[in-house]
């Protein structure tokens, strides 16, 4: 009977670890497409970046749920590409983007050596951390209602099978319409570009441009610090387990550095779909759901030479489709940030300069939205927290 019993929750395991790699591939690929793109690759390279995020993550799966004996799912940095979608070409070009990825990476290592900085990061207040993500996704996220204003035929479909999915299978929504875009593309998109569908590396020397680390490096850091890295600790400590931040965060940087020639602009320890592999879908025994780890990274290993033929149909893809999708992808994590970046009534006002300033597009000295809503919002917090302490 014990036997049995194993047997039953090591296969939920495996079920689990795969739906894991399913869901969070498939709801956000797209964004990360559109994120490399919109920094300056091309085609191959945004399919580059995307397969060796891919080969990193399910690697840090692997490794870190087979050393720990528990469920660490790794992640490429969903809201680290909404903020690059949100950016800008660097004056370096792309080569400029890929130092910048190379300077996060560098971070990553520094934060798992350097204690402190670690502590540093964590105490960046939630308003102001949320108010940047939420500002930089803005723009995303109501992509698809314009898209669908110009297209409706194409559009509507897509946003119909995630709202009819939200409702009855809201996990499987963002793949759901992932699918209905892929069928509108079969119907109404272009020929597939000519050329082999098997994934191949593309190298770039990166270029350490100041401009960009500052502009993208430096916020890539710190929204996959806040917005990935520890909440993804607190997704696993809430199942019981104690997440290994430091090991993690070495092979983030690790791999980064590593990959950033090639497009890996950053991966994270998993944090909304790490819930997937560490929850009871798991199985019933916690000490067995490392296996769900060890599958999630098998899978995404396997899906990693999907990479070219994903890209490639987002190519052939009607305008607005893909956006579409990303945004639909985004609106959890928007939601989940504006409502912690307004929360709490003594840090609104900071929260709201925040989220306005990355939404505004303001661009200063060549520097995007995410570092000056930073700056400003964080001003008006220690204003408005000065002039708090100095009330009787």
């Amino acid at each position: 009977m014990s036997g049995t019993t194993t047997n039953a929750g090591t296969s939920d395991a495996v079920v689990a670890g795969v739906v894991t790699a399913l869901v969070g591939f498939t709801s956000s690929f797209a964004v990360v497409l559109t994120g490399l793109t919109v920094v300056g690759a091309d085609r191959q390279q945004a399919a580059s970046g995307l397969a060796v995020v891919s080969v990193t993550m399910g690697l840090g799966c692997l490794l870190l749920s087979l050393r720990h004996r528990i469920p660490v799912t790794m992640a490429w940095s969903t809201p680290g590409a909404a903020l690059l979608a949100g950016a800008a070409v660097p004056a370096a070009g792309w080569a400029g983007a890929v130092g910048a990825f190379a300077f996060a990476g560098l971070l990553y290592l520094l934060t798992a050596v350097v204690r402190p900085l670690g502590t540093w990061v964590s105490r960046i207040p939630a308003p102001i951390a949320s108010g940047m993500l939420a500002g930089v996704l803005l723009t995303l996220c109501v992509a698809p209602f314009r898209a669908l204003a110009d297209d409706p035929a194409t559009i509507a479909p897509v946003l119909l099978t995630w709202l009819v999915l939200l409702r009855v299978a809201r996990r499987w929504a963002v793949p759901g319409a992932l699918l209905a875009a892929g069928v509108v593309i079969a119907v109404a998109g272009q020929p597939l570009p000519e050329g082999s569908l098997l994934p191949a590396l593309t190298w770039t020397t990166p270029v350490l441009d100041w401009g960009a680390v500052v502009a993208i490096g430096l916020p890539l850091y710190l929204v996959t610090m806040t917005g990935q890295n520890i909440p993804g600790v607190a997704v696993l400590e809430s199942f019981g387990y104690r997440a290994p931040l430091r090991p993690a965060l070495g092979w983030a940087g690790v791999a980064t550095v590593a990959t950033a020639p090639a497009g890996g602009y950053s991966i994270n320890l998993a944090a909304i779909s790490a819930a997937l592999a560490a929850g009871p879908e798991a199985g019933p025994d916690r000490d067995r759901r490392w296996i769900a780890g060890v599958a999630c990274g098998a899978a995404y290993l396997c899906l990693a030479p999907l990479s070219v033929l994903v890209t490639a149909l987002s190519a052939a893809a009607p305008a607005g489709i893909i956006t579409a999708v990303a945004g639909v992808a985004l609106l959890g994590t928007f939601a989940a940030s504006a409502t912690a970046a307004l929360a709490d009534p003594l840090h609104r006002e900071a929260g709201a300069v925040t989220f306005l300033v990355a939404a505004s597009g303001l661009s200063f000295a060549g520097v995007s939205p995410a570092f000056w809503a930073l700056v400003i919002g964080g001003l008006v917090l220690l204003v408005t927290r000065a002039g708090r302490r100095t009330t009787p």
